[in-house]
Parts: C-alpha cells; sequence; structure tokens
C-alpha cells in the first residue's frame, strides 16, 4: 500500500519561503506526483503536478513563477519550494500520487494522498 507523508509546513512571514518535502514509500509503482491546498472554507486546490512519464510540469496560475515542484535525488521524494509566499496561501497543503492536469485551471489525481502539512502565512 502507497504511504505519502508530507513535511516542511509552519508558520512564516508573507514574503517568506517553505519548502515542503513529499515521502513515498510501499509502492513505485507511480507516474506522477501533485500537490494539493485546502484553506478553510474553500474548495480543494489542485497547486502542481509532475509527471515522470514525459517529465511534464503544470502549475496552477496562483502560484505561477512563485512555487516550484521537483524530484529528489531519492527517486520517492518530491519537493515544492514555496517563494513569496502570500497570506492567502495558508492551508494544509498534502501530496498525492497519479497526478493529471485538467486543462482549466486544475488537477486530478487517482492514487493515494497523504494527511497534509500546515502551512500559515501571516506577519
Amino acid at each position: 500500500q502507497v504511504r505519502l507523508v508530507e513535511s516542511g509546513g509552519g508558520l512564516v512571514q508573507p514574503g517568506g519561503s517553505l519548502r515542503l518535502s513529499c515521502t513515498i514509500s510501499g509502492s513505485s509503482n507511480y507516474y506522477g506526483v501533485a500537490w494539493f491546498r485546502q484553506a478553510p472554507g474553500k474548495e480543494r486546490e489542485g497547486i502542481s503536478c509532475i509527471k515522470f512519464t514525459d517529465d511534464s510540469i503544470y502549475y496552477a496560475d496562483s502560484v505561477k513563477g512563485r512555487f516550484t515542484i521537483s524530484r529528489g535525488d531519492a527517486a520517492n521524494t518530491v519537493f515544492l519550494q514555496m517563494n513569496s509566499l502570500k497570506p492567502e496561501d495558508t492551508g494544509v497543503y498534502y501530496c498525492a500520487t497519479d497526478c493529471q492536469p485538467t486543462g482549466w485551471n486544475d488537477i486530478l489525481y487517482f492514487g493515494s494522498r497523504g494527511q497534509g502539512t500546515q502551512v500559515t502565512v501571516s506577519s
């Protein structure tokens, strides 16, 4: 069974940076990893998806130019580097396997997801 564990969240001031990690265990049979976030009272938002089959990367418009998704040297780890953070970036961030951008500024996933890590951007 695939297990995903997120880490790296925390409290940061506006304009600051954080790097989230997603560590995957139990299987290597997945073709991509995505990051999502959910803020209180808001719908889930697909942030980024990296597909290993064709090395394609997708970003939501809200984070394009500020966030970077990458795969670690250990193939079972995916990072999300978040720069120039804003208060509206606050939420629970989680990763999930087997992602697919929809073409309408959103992402679907067809695998497993982690429990998430809290990111709070506040002064």
